[in-house]
């Protein structure tokens, strides 16, 4: 599924029957939607370090023209909450008072209302993984081109520096997805990337939690990686108890099947603001 030609408004025009009923169940009732966006892929750009990742340079005065619009603008991101507050630039920022970042997958939580982290203790397993990994890597001979990356919450193995990226991420997954079991946590498949993380939290119980507790009547969501479709899967049943729901793929070929069950495909970060903006112009 494609990217749709720009209507005159430059409001891109979903390709769905679904996606073009949220679209005006959005612009018909902003103050009871809620906008909720993935961080990395989808407000900034995707970058071999992902601690030099920061926002789309338009992406927080759009979300600032957009959010006093709608019920909540909500960032949901396997990152810590506090991480993508830094590297969103999103403290602070009039018009972004209320804005809400689901860190670690809804795990962690900050309000810029309180400027706050609130998050439940560590999971164990996390700990144990963290102190295995660089051995378990250099045992199955994984370590050249792979490096991990700490989050507080979860570990991260990153391929895309080895030779063959793509090779050396399905080689990982088996001996990885085994690790993650034997400490009690799974592994989540992103975009070159595998991150071991505790189970029971993903960004479709995070938004579907969140959505409940805003008491949405529509929503959009945005995303460009396997991490998103447990959030797609969410609006899909939101859309199935009445509530309107637009589904965004932040461009990639990497990550077809985002794409495939998209509403609208926009061209990655700067498309996602591109439409935010076009969205706060509508509805203002």
């Amino acid at each position: 599924m494609g990217s749709h030609p720009e209507s005159k408004d430059s409001l891109p025009a979903p390709v769905t029957p679904a996606g073009r009923d949220a679209l005006e169940a959005i612009l018909a009732r902003p103050a009871r939607t809620v906008v909720a966006l993935d961080f990395d892929g989808t407000l900034a750009p995707i970058v071999p370090d992902p601690d030099r990742a920061r926002a789309h340079p338009d992406a927080v005065p759009a979300l600032a023209a957009l959010a006093p619009e709608v019920a909540s603008v909500a960032v949901v991101t396997g990152r810590p909450a506090g991480v993508a507050v830094r590297h969103g630039g999103f403290a602070g920022v009039p018009g972004l008072e209320h804005l809400v970042v689901l860190g670690h997958y809804g795990a962690e939580r900050w309000d810029a209302v309180s400027g706050t982290v609130t998050a439940p203790a560590p999971h164990p397993g996390v700990a144990a993984v963290r102190a295995e990994l660089p051995g378990f890597l250099d045992r199955i001979g994984a370590w050249q081109g792979t490096w991990i990356e700490e989050k507080g919450r979860a570990v991260a193995v990153h391929t895309r520096r080895a030779d063959d990226p793509q090779a050396a991420f399905e080689a990982l997954r088996e001996p990885l997805g085994e690790l993650a079991a034997r400490h009690g946590l799974i592994v989540e498949p992103g975009r070159m990337v595998l991150e071991l993380r505790p189970p029971g939290m993903d960004k479709g119980v995070a938004l579907s939690e969140y959505v409940r507790e805003t008491g949405a009547e529509a929503v959009l969501y945005a995303g460009d990686d396997l991490g998103d479709l447990p959030a797609f899967a969410a609006v899909d049943k939101l859309r199935s108890d009445g509530v309107p729901g637009l589904l965004v793929c932040s461009g990639s070929s990497e990550v077809a099947e985002l794409a495939e069950r998209a509403d609208l495909v926009v061209d990655g970060p700067a498309g996602v603001v591109r439409l935010l903006a076009a969205l706060a112009a509508r509805i203002a």
